[in-house]
C-alpha cells in the first residue's frame, strides 16, 4: 500500500487520469490525498469531481479556496468567476449529491505513521499541529451543519489578517479559512498578505513565505500544500512540500509518494498536450 499526495487539479481530469495510470494507482491497495482546488479553470471540473468521489475511501481531499467558492455559488451566495469553468457542475443532474460530498470534505489531513500533514495553503507560523487540527475542525463543523450557508455567505474578506485566540464568530472562522486555503506571504508578525501571488524572486519588503518563517510549535515532520502555482512546488526545504505545479497554467500535475518521497508528473497537460515542466 502507498499513500500519494496530488497537487491542484482545477478540472484537469485528463491529466489526473494520466498520472494515476503512471503510478499504477490501485484503489483496493493505495490511497490518495488531494491538495484541494479540485475545480475551477480546467475543462472538466464536473468529470474531476465525479471521478474523485467515485474512488470512495481510497481518496481523500482537503478543501481549497476554489472548492469553497463553488459551494458558495451552489447556495446562490456568490457568482462564478469569469474564468471558472464550473457551470456544468451547477447544471448537472447530480449537483446536490456532488455538493453534499464536497461540503463534507475536511480542511486538514494528517497521517501519524508517516508524520505528515496536508492543507490547501499551509499552516501559519505559531500554530501547532494540534491547534491547526482544532481550528480546521471549527470550520468543518459549521460547513457540515445546517448553517453551512451562513458561513459561506460570511467567509469572504481579507480581515482579520492576523490570528488571535480572542477572535470569535464570523471573524474567527474567516481567518482560519484564509490561513488554511489562501495564505502565501505573511509578515514577521504573522499577518497575511493577499496581493502577491508571484514567485519567490519578487517578494515585497517585510513579507515572507509562510514556510520560511520559524515555527517551533509545529513538530510534525512534513507539511504538504498546494495553492501557490507560481513557485511550482519549490520551497527550498525537504520538510515543506509544494504540490501545485501549475497544471492548469501549462505545467504538469505532480504526485508525491509519502512513503519514500518520490515524485511523479503527468505526461499530459490540462488540455491533453505535453506539459511544460515547471
Amino acid at each position: 500500500m502507498a499513500l500519494y499526495a496530488i497537487g491542484d487539479i482545477q478540472g484537469c481530469r485528463e491529466a489526473l487520469e494520466d498520472v494515476l495510470e503512471r503510478i499504477k494507482f490501485d484503489p483496493a491497495r493505495d490511497r490518495l490525498w488531494f491538495a484541494g482546488d479540485l475545480v475551477a479553470r480546467g475543462p472538466d471540473s464536473l468529470g474531476t469531481l465525479r471521478l474523485i468521489k467515485s474512488m470512495g475511501p481510497a481518496a481523500e481531499t482537503v478543501l481549497g479556496n476554489h472548492d469553497l467558492h463553488l459551494l458558495a455559488a451552489h447556495y446562490g451566495l456568490s457568482r462564478l468567476k469569469p474564468r471558472d469553468l464550473t457551470q456544468p457542475i451547477l447544471d448537472a443532474h447530480d449537483r446536490d449529491e456532488l455538493m453534499g460530498w464536497l461540503r463534507h470534505r475536511p480542511l486538514l489531513l494528517h497521517d501519524k505513521n508517516l508524520d505528515c500533514v496536508l492543507t490547501h495553503a499551509g499552516i501559519p507560523p505559531g500554530w501547532s499541529l494540534k491547534a491547526a487540527r482544532g481550528y480546521a475542525r471549527e470550520v468543518e463543523d459549521v460547513l457540515q451543519s445546517k448553517d453551512a450557508h451562513l458561513f459561506l455567505a460570511d467567509m469572504y474578506g481579507n480581515e482579520p489578517a492576523l490570528w488571535s485566540d480572542e477572535l470569535r464568530g464570523t471573524a474567527r472562522l474567516r481567518v482560519i479559512t484564509n490561513f488554511l486555503t489562501r495564505m502565501r506571504l505573511v509578515s514577521i508578525e504573522g499577518a497575511m498578505d493577499f496581493e502577491h501571488k508571484e514567485d519567490l524572486s519578487i517578494i515585497p519588503p517585510g513579507l515572507h513565505p509562510w514556510f520560511m518563517l520559524p515555527n517551533p510549535a509545529l513538530k510534525t515532520g512534513r507539511v504538504l500544500f498546494g495553492h501557490w502555482a507560481a513557485i511550482a512546488g519549490v520551497t527550498g526545504s525537504k520538510r515543506f512540500i509544494g504540490l501545485d505545479t501549475a497544471c492548469v497554467w501549462g505545467g504538469c500535475l505532480t504526485v508525491y509518494r509519502l512513503d519514500d518521497g518520490k515524485s511523479f508528473t503527468s505526461r499530459r497537460g490540462c488540455s491533453g498536450t505535453s506539459p511544460a515542466q515547471p
